[in-house]
């Protein structure tokens, strides 16, 4: 080809290495379900946190001459329709702990410290707005008093709200700001865009289980919406909540040098999660449904940005919403903190169905992240740079895929084109280019790259036991690891460190030198994501863990369990090795579901359920437990103590009551606080 020469490997774009030579950081420009923390204190900086190097300062000093600055479209259409700001901007529960903090960043009205991506400090500077908006007469949102955005719609009776954030206290903050400005308007409708728990979770703050149950306020979600909200945080919860205190932050100061934002918003509330289920599953494009005289068109839009998603257009006021399709930023293909691989080309081909169904027929577009666009021609214009976006990662991506180059290579090849570099909604400050391209590579080939060298490598710690011997112990690894430091070639150094802690995890000098290096990576990083990754890693080997600040599955998701989701849950549990030799049938009989029961058999360390039918001819179990459906999900998921309730008749048990105990007694408990950056 005549343009392979440039697509070897070692050849990065302008945005990833902004003239910095190898010092740079593919987070400089490449842009590299959840928890998160709700004011400033939750930790105490470290007293050894470095400063910026002079090469990460120059790095991001050479932002300012890269991109168009003194465009200041965003930060007009951010304060349009501005009504009023929470004052304070602080949250807290029924019991005063703090929830929601939007005060503690005050710091970012500042101007831009070296310790910051200019790039990430002008979308912390727009994300950090918050307060009731009117988006037009009628349509008003709440910002900045949480990761997303709540909006609410004046119907013929009452008000319609969109997305109700993360928490219960965020949400009921946000509701009271809106009442205050447009009188006590009942809640008419609600309605989930998707399946992320910052689209639902706030939802007992703005309506009652009452007022559904009368039909009086229904609940509208795409299809597939309960199955896909409830699976995403539990199935993998401890994991993926232990990663998103990472990925958000959750347990960084706020300051220049700690947490700045997160660039989809601040970071996330950590109040009450709850979920009320929908009584009305939309499930095709085109369908439409009234809500409070309102005339809403849905359209479907599965496996692009979560499993269960779908944007509605207001036609009687040429109003598009696009739930968190079309966003100021990159958006993740796969989350840093874990989630199923999303479909960009099918992302794509959404956007275009989006332009043509409806964006030329609107005068204003919003979606449940950022601010809204206002005029026909750069709703288009927005839209079709994020439709290019999706397609040109995914095309690209297996173009050179179909060339022989694995994903670590084409990551740091792929260049975009410089029409969507210089759009400011195109910046990776929640997803990245770079490890976009390498879930595309995932989604389509897995996690082998076909070299059969990668086929069956160490486990880490051998691994690098392995690599530390080999060059001569680990002295001799840190005095390169320092050389690399000292070059502003981090990458390396923080390669280097890696092994010699998990071969020697007690080697003080070792993570010293790789918090340094992973504070100088995040110091340097247009995406928010990699810089909260980098500074949690940097925190922990400086001070420990912090855990995971929320809990991984909630009361509220957990009590929307099905039963069969919730068996699914507990299966995950059974330690296989020990219950090889275990075989236990039970019966459980829910007293409060028409006397259902369903069996489960423990066998070949495999936990197998089903239903059972009357006169079904099955054996007779060991024991039949009878309960309700929130009586098993508490006592077997939710921390509940088993032998109480049985001691108090909530539950009873015909048959061996050893067997409770046995089954128990095969069950892992998840562990929140497993170590990331350290064996």
């Amino acid at each position: 080809m005549d343009n392979s020469d440039k697509e070897r490997p070692g050849r990065v774009s302008r945005r990833g290495m902004l003239g910095v030579g190898a010092a740079a950081l593919a987070a400089v420009g490449v842009g590299g379900a959840l928890t998160g923390c709700g004011s400033s204190d939750e930790v105490n900086p470290s007293a050894t946190q470095t400063d910026p190097t002079d090469a990460i300062a120059e790095a991001n000093r050479k932002v300012l001459d890269a991109y168009p600055f003194s465009d200041t479209t965003d930060f007009a259409d951010a304060d349009r329709g501005f009504l009023e700001a929470l004052q304070p901007g602080v949250i807290k529960d029924d019991k005063g702990k703090v929830v929601w903090d939007t005060d503690s960043y005050g710091f970012l009205r500042g101007s831009c410290p070296s310790s910051a991506n200019p790039s990430l400090w002008r979308q912390s500077q727009l994300t950090i707005k918050q307060g009731l908006y009117e988006v037009a007469p009628g349509f008003y949102q709440i910002r900045g008093l949480d990761l997303s955005q709540m909006t609410l719609i004046e119907g013929d009776t009452g008000v319609i709200v969109i997305d109700p954030l993360i928490s219960v206290e965020t949400a009921a903050a946000g509701l009271a700001l809106y009442r205050k400005h447009r009188g006590n308007r009942p809640v008419t409708g609600l309605i989930y865009s998707h399946s992320h728990v910052d689209h639902f979770g706030g939802t007992l703050g703005v309506t009652t289980r009452e007022d559904v149950a009368a039909g009086t306020c229904p609940v509208v979600a795409p299809s597939g919406f309960l199955e896909h909200a409830v699976s995403e945080n539990i199935y993998a919860g401890t994991a993926m909540a232990r990663c998103a205190a990472y990925m958000y932050g959750a347990a960084l100061p706020r300051g220049e040098k700690g947490q700045i934002g997160a660039g989809l918003g601040q970071t996330t509330s950590v109040g009450t999660v709850t979920l009320i289920d929908p009584t009305v599953s939309v499930a095709k494009t085109g369908e439409e449904h009234v809500i409070d005289g309102m005339r809403i068109v849905f359209q479907i839009t599965p496996g692009t940005e979560a499993p269960s998603e779908m944007n509605f257009y207001f036609p009687d006021r040429r109003i598009l919403c696009m739930a968190e399709n079309a966003t100021h930023t990159l958006h993740n293909i796969l989350t840093l903190r874990g989630a199923l691989v999303r479909d960009p080309h099918v992302w794509s081909k959404y956007l275009t169905e989006s332009i043509n169904l409806y964006a030329r027929q609107s005068d204003v577009v919003f979606s449940s992240h950022h601010w809204p666009i206002w005029g026909t021609d750069k709703i288009v214009d927005f839209l079709s740079t994020q439709r290019d976006l999706y397609g040109y990662l995914n095309d690209q991506t297996l173009r050179m895929l179909n060339l022989g180059y694995v994903g670590s290579e084409i990551a740091e090849q792929m260049r975009m084109p410089p029409a969507l570099e210089k759009q400011w909604n195109t910046h990776g400050y929640y997803g990245s280019v770079s490890h976009n391209v390498k879930a595309i590579y995932q989604r389509y080939m897995g996690w082998f790259d076909g070299n059969p060298a990668h086929l069956w490598e160490h486990p880490p710690v051998d691994n690098a036991t392995r690599h530390v011997d080999a060059m001569g112990g680990a002295n001799a690894v840190l005095k390169k690891a320092q050389k690399a430091y000292d070059d502003a070639d981090f990458r390396w150094a923080v390669q280097l460190t890696n092994y010699v802690i998990f071969a020697d995890p007690d080697n003080k000098k070792a993570k010293d030198l790789e918090a340094s290096a992973f504070e100088q990576l995040g110091y340097g990083s247009e995406n928010a994501t990699w810089r909260n990754f980098y500074l949690s890693g940097a925190y922990e080997l400086r001070n420990g863990s912090f855990g995971t600040p929320t809990a991984a599955n909630s009361k509220g998701l957990l009590a929307a369990l099905a039963v069969d989701q919730a068996f699914d849950a507990i299966s995950l549990f059974v330690n296989g090795p020990k219950a090889w030799d275990a075989k236990v049938t039970t019966d459980w009989k829910f007293s409060d579901n028409d006397d259902r029961v369903h069996r489960a058999e423990l066998r070949n360390g495999v936990l197998i359920h089903y239903d059972r039918w009357p006169d079904d001819g099955l054996p007779a179990p060991d024991a039949t437990i009878t309960l309700t459906r929130g009586g098993f999900i508490q006592n077997m998921i939710g921390g509940g103590n088993m032998q109480d309730a049985i001691a108090k008749g909530d539950i009873k048990v015909d048959g061996s009551m050893a067997v409770l105990a046995q089954l128990k007694g095969l069950f892992d408990k998840p562990d929140p606080n497993f170590n990331i950056v350290t064996p």
